[in-house]
C-alpha cells in the first residue's frame, strides 16, 4: 500500500470516527501501536520522528531518550501539539516542543544520565496524520553510567516489556548496520513476545556509516539471518545534518540517492527507506483496519435494523402541518384501541412471553380462580352437618319428627346458595383490576404526549368503574334468583328417594376426598405439568431442588426432568388435601402441602408433601389444578376455633341414630343440589362479566372515546409533545443518518484498501541461540579473520583487481580481495576464534555488472 493509498485511507477512517463521535460512543477502531526498540544511539528516536515527519525529539550522543514518549497522533484540521503536564498549553513551534521534551526529563530523571519509567505523554494534532500511537523508548544498555542504578538492563528491559506486549503493538527492532546483528537485544526481546513474527519488522540504520568495502547486502535481502517480515535499512540524518538544519524532506532525498548509487543495495532501492518502512508500517494498519471491519459492518446493521421501524415514522414529521396533530390523536386513539383488543382477544404479534396479561389472564380468573374460590368456602363438612341438625330440630321443635323436613333442606341450599356472592363479586373485581393494568400497558404507547395518555388513562377507568357497578348488581341478583326458588324438580337432582337410599350405603371414602378407584378413562388425562421444588426434604434425600410434576385425576408424579424418562416417585391421589404454608422470612418461595386425611404418610416418613413454586399465581394455579382432581383445601385449621366456641359443645356433638339418617338425607339433597347451582353460577358469573364488563369496555374505547377526549381538552394541549419525545425524535433521526453514514464509509474502505497476506514463517532460531554462537555480522562477514587457521574469504561486490570473467567450471570461484581496515584482533572469549563459516553468497562479477540473481555454493576444500 502507498503512500497515496494511505492519503486516501486517513480521511475515510476521520469520516468513520466522524459517524462514532455522532453516534455518541467511541469508535473501536484502535489502531496499533508502534514501538521502536533498539540498543543505545541505534537511530530510533530518527526512525520515528522520520515516520512523524517533524523534527522535535531530542538528539544526541549516548543516552538521550531517558524516557518513555507516548506520541498520540490525532487528526485536526490545525498543527499543533500538547503535553499531558501541560494541559491547555499548545505548541505550534516543535523546536519548543524538543525544548519541553528535554527539561520535562530532567525534572524527573536529574541531569545526570538518569532514567524512570513514567512516560511523557505528548499529542500531536495534524491534518496529515492517522489516529495512532508511537512510541519512542530508551534504548537497551548494560553498563551504568552518572546516576543511573546498577540495574539499568532490567529496569530499561521490563520498561519496553510494558509497551511490546500488547498484541496490538508493532515492532521496530532497530539494529545499527556497523554492529554484530547477531548480538541484537532488539530482536531477542522481539522475540520473546512475537515468537510467530508476525508484529516484528527489521530496521538496519546507519548503513552510511559502514567500514569501507563492506556491505549489509545479505541481511537486507533476509537471507542471512531472517524475519518473517523481513528488514527495511534506513540512513538518517548525521549529528551534523541535524546541526546544519538540514530537514527531513532534504534527509529522504539523500537517503534515496544513496540507495539508488550504492553498488550493493542499488538492485533493491525500491525496498529501502524510510519511505518504504512508512508503506510497510501502513499497510499493517490497513490489515489490521480491514480485520476490524467485518465487527463493525456487523453490529452497526444491528443497530439500524432496531431503529429503522420507529424513525420510519419520524421520516414524515413536519412540525408546520396545522393537520398533523389532528391525524396524530386519531391515529393515537385508534392504536389504542386495536392494542386493547389484541391484549384481551389474543394476537400473534407482540407475544408477552414473560407473564400471562390481558385475556389470558381473566381466562385464569374465569376458569381456576373463581373455580377454586367456590371449592374452598363449599366444603366444610363437620360445620354443614352441625347446621342441617341444628335446622332439623329447631323446625320440629318440642315434637319428635318421624319424616325428613324438606323446610331444613330449603334452609341449608340457600344459606349455601348466598355464599357464592363472596367468590362471585370477588372475580370481578379480579378481572377489574386487569383490564385496568392492560389499560396502562396500552397507553405506554401514548407516553410521548403526557397529557393524551393521562386524559385516556382517565376516561377508561372511570367508565370500568362505572360498569362495576353495574356488573356487580347483575352478579348478586343471579344470586338471588337463585335464591328465590328452589327448583327441586330439575333433572340432575336426586330427590328425597334416591338420597335416601344413598345415606342408608356405607361410604368407603370421604365424600369429600378423591373419588374412587374405578376410574374413567377420562380421569387418566393430564391435568397439568411443570416445575416444582419439594422444599421439606432435606438435599442429601433428594430435596430442596426442582423436579418435573406431571398430575393427573389419579396420580401425582415427579421426574428428573422435563423429558419424562426418569421417574422418581408417583403419589395416588386418594385420601389428599392441599393446605397453604406459611411462606419462610429468609425464602423467596411460596409454598403448599399435601397431607393425607386418614394421618398415613404422605411420601416415606414424611406426614406432609410440602411443594414450592416461584410466585403465588402459581400455587392458586396449582390448588386449582388439584381441585379438579379431586384435591380439595382443607379448612379443618380454621374450623376448630369456630367449633370450640360454639357453647363448647361442638367436640361433644352426637346424634341418634334417626337424626343421622335425616342429616345424611338432606346432606346428600344439599350436595346434589349445590352442584346443579355451582355448575349454572361457574357458567353465568364470567358470561355476564364478559356482556357487561369487558365488551362494554371494547365498544366504548371503539365508539366513544375520541368524543370524550375532544370533549375534555383542547386538542393542542392533548398533543403537547413531551420533551423527551423531542430530543427522542432528533436523537434517532441523526442516530440513523450517522448509522449510514457509517456503513457507506466501511465500505468505502473496503473498495479503496487491500490487504496484504502475512509472509510465510521463517527459520528466525538464530535469535534464541544467538548468545551462544552468533553468526557472522554484516560486518565482519566480508573481512578476514585473524584468528581463523585457514581463512576463507567471502564474495565480493567491491572493485577487486585482476578478476577473471565468471564461466562453467568445476573448481572452487576465485578468491576475491577486499582492500580494507582489518578487524580488531579477537580476545579469547570472543566467539570469533572459531573457523568462519562457508559464505552463503556465491562469487559475483565485478560491481560494473549488478547480478540481482544468486547462484548456487560450490564447496571449496578447507
Amino acid at each position: 500500500m502507498g503512500n497515496r493509498e494511505m492519503e486516501e485511507l486517513i480521511p475515510l477512517v476521520n469520516r468513520l470516527q466522524d459517524a462514532f463521535s455522532a453516534l455518541g460512543q467511541s469508535c473501536l477502531l484502535e489502531l496499533p501501536q508502534i514501538a521502536v526498540v533498539g540498543g543505545q544511539s541505534a537511530g530510533k528516536s530518527s526512525v520515528l520522528e522520520n515516520f512523524v515527519g517533524r523534527d522535535f525529539l531530542p538528539r544526541g550522543s549516548g543516552i538521550v531518550t531517558r524516557r518513555p514518549l507516548v506520541l498520540q497522533l490525532i487528526t485536526s484540521k490545525a498543527e499543533y501539539a500538547e503535553f499531558l503536564h501541560c494541559k491547555g498549553k499548545k505548541f505550534t513551534d516543535f523546536d519548543e516542543v524538543r525544548h519541553e521534551i528535554e527539561a520535562e526529563t530532567d525534572r524527573v530523571t536529574g541531569m545526570n544520565k538518569g532514567i524512570s519509567s513514567i512516560p511523557i505523554n505528548l499529542r500531536v494534532y495534524s491534518p496529515h496524520v492517522l489516529n495512532l500511537t508511537l512510541i519512542d523508548l530508551p534504548g537497551i544498555t548494560k553498563v551504568p553510567v552518572g546516576d543511573q542504578p546498577p540495574d539499568i538492563e532490567y529496569q530499561i528491559r521490563e520498561m519496553i516489556m510494558q509497551f511490546i506486549t500488547r498484541e496490538n503493538c508493532l515492532i521496530l527492532a532497530v539494529t545499527p548496520a556497523n554492529t554484530d546483528l547477531a548480538n541484537s537485544d532488539a530482536l531477542k526481546l522481539a522475540k520473546e513476545v512475537d515468537p510467530q513474527g508476525l508484529r516484528t519488522i527489521g530496521v538496519i540504520t546507519k548503513l552510511d556509516l559502514m567500514d569501507e568495502g563492506t556491505d549489509a547486502r545479505d541481511v537486507l535481502e533476509n537471507k542471512l539471518l531472517p524475519l518473517r517480515r523481513g528488514y527495511v535499512g534506513v540512513v538518517n540524518r548525521s549529528q551534523k545534518d541535524i546541526d546544519g538544519k538540514k530537514d527531513i524532506k532534504a534527509a529522504m532525498l539523500a537517503e534515496r540517492k544513496f540507495f539508488l548509487s550504492h553498488p550493493a543495495y542499488r538492485h533493491i532501492a525500491d525496498r529501502m527507506g524510510t519511505p518504504h518502512l512508512q508503506k510497510v508500517l501502513n499497510q499493517q494498519l490497513t490489515n489490521h483496519i480491514r480485520d476490524t471491519l467485518p465487527n463493525f459492518r456487523n453490529k452497526l446493521q444491528g443497530q439500524l435494523l432496531s431503529i429503522e421501524h420507529e424513525v420510519e415514522a419520524y421520516k414524515n414529521f413536519k412540525p408546520e402541518d396545522p393537520t398533523r396533530k389532528t391525524k396524530a390523536l386519531l391515529q393515537m386513539v385508534q392504536q389504542f384501541a386495536v392494542d386493547f383488543e389484541k391484549r384481551i382477544e389474543g394476537s400473534g404479534d407482540q407475544v408477552d412471553t414473560l407473564e400471562l396479561s390481558g385475556g389470558a389472564k381473566i381466562n385464569r380468573i374465569f376458569h381456576e380462580r373463581f373455580p377454586f374460590e367456590i371449592v374452598k368456602m363449599e366444603f366444610n363438612e363437620k360445620e354443614l352437618r352441625r347446621e342441617i341438625s341444628y335446622a332439623i330440630k329447631n323446625i320440629h321443635g318440642i315434637r319428635t319428627g318421624l319424616f325428613t323436613p324438606d323446610m331444613a333442606f330449603e334452609a341449608i341450599v340457600k344459606k349455601q346458595i348466598v355464599k357464592l356472592k363472596g367468590p362471585s363479586l370477588k372475580s370481578v373485581d379480579l378481572v377489574i383490576q386487569e383490564l385496568i393494568n392492560t389499560v396502562k400497558k396500552c397507553t405506554k404507547k401514548l407516553a410521548n404526549f403526557p397529557r393524551l395518555c393521562e386524559e385516556t388513562e382517565r376516561i377508561v377507568a372511570n367508565h370500568i368503574r362505572e360498569r362495576e357497578g353495574k356488573t356487580k348488581d347483575q352478579v348478586l341478583l343471579l344470586i338471588d334468583i337463585q335464591v328465590s326458588y328452589i327448583n327441586t324438580n330439575h333433572e340432575d337432582f336426586i330427590g328425597f328417594a334416591n338420597a335416601q337410599q344413598r345415606s342408608s350405603q356405607v361410604h368407603k371414602k370421604n365424600t369429600i376426598g378423591n373419588q374412587g378407584t374405578n376410574l374413567p378413562p377420562s380421569r387418566q388425562i393430564v391435568i397439568r405439568k411443570g416445575w416444582l421444588t419439594i422444599s421439606n426434604i432435606g438435599i442429601m434425600k433428594g430435596g430442596s431442588k426442582g423436579y418435573w410434576f406431571v398430575l393427573t385425576a389419579e396420580s401425582l408424579s415427579w421426574y428428573k426432568d422435563d423429558e419424562e424418562k426418569e421417574k422418581k416417585y408417583m403419589l395416588p391421589l386418594d385420601n389428599l388435601k392441599v393446605r397453604d404454608v406459611e411462606k419462610s422470612f429468609m425464602s423467596s418461595k411460596h409454598i403448599f402441602a399435601l397431607f393425607n386425611t386418614e394421618q398415613r404418610n404422605v411420601y416415606k416418613d414424611y406426614r406432609f408433601l410440602e411443594l414450592a413454586c416461584d410466585s403465588q399465581e402459581d400455587v392458586d394455579s396449582w390448588k386449582a389444578s388439584l381441585l379438579r382432581a379431586g384435591v380439595y383445601p382443607d379448612k379443618s385449621l380454621g374450623n376448630n376455633k369456630t367449633e370450640n366456641d360454639e357453647n363448647g359443645q361442638a367436640e361433644n356433638f352426637s346424634m341418634d341414630p334417626q337424626l343421622e339418617r335425616q342429616v345424611e338425607t338432606i346432606r346428600n339433597l344439599v350436595d346434589s343440589y349445590m352442584s346443579i347451582i355451582n355448575k349454572c353460577i361457574r357458567d353465568l358469573i364470567p358470561k355476564t362479566i364478559m356482556h357487561l364488563m369487558i365488551n362494554n369496555v371494547k365498544d366504548f374505547i371503539n365508539s366513544e372515546l375520541l368524543a370524550q377526549l375532544y370533549s375534555s381538552e383542547d386538542q393542542n394541549t392533548l398533543m403537547e409533545e413531551s420533551v423527551e419525545q423531542a430530543q427522542r425524535r432528533d436523537e434517532m433521526l441523526r442516530m440513523y443518518q450517522a448509522l449510514k453514514e457509517a456503513l457507506v464509509v466501511i465500505g468505502d474502505i473496503n473498495t479503496a484498501t487491500t490487504f496484504t497476506p502475512a509472509p510465510p514463517p521463517v527459520d528466525d532460531s538464530w535469535i534464541q541461540h544467538s548468545r551462544r554462537s552468533p553468526p557472522p555480522s554484516p560486518t565482519t562477514q566480508r573481512r578476514p579473520t585473524l584468528s581463523a587457521p585457514l581463512p576463507r574469504p567471502t564474495s565480493g561486490r567491491g572493485p577487486a583487481p585482476a578478476i577473471p570473467s565468471p564461466g562453467p567450471h568445476s573448481g572452487a570461484p576465485p578468491v576475491p580481495f577486499r582492500p580494507g581496515p582489518l578487524p580488531p584482533f579477537p580476545n579469547s572469549s570472543d566467539s570469533f576464534g572459531a573457523p568462519p563459516q562457508v559464505p552463503s553468497r556465491p562469487t559475483r562479477a565485478p560491481p560494473s555488472v549488478p547480478r540481482f540473481g544468486a547462484m548456487k555454493d560450490e564447496a571449496a576444500e578447507p
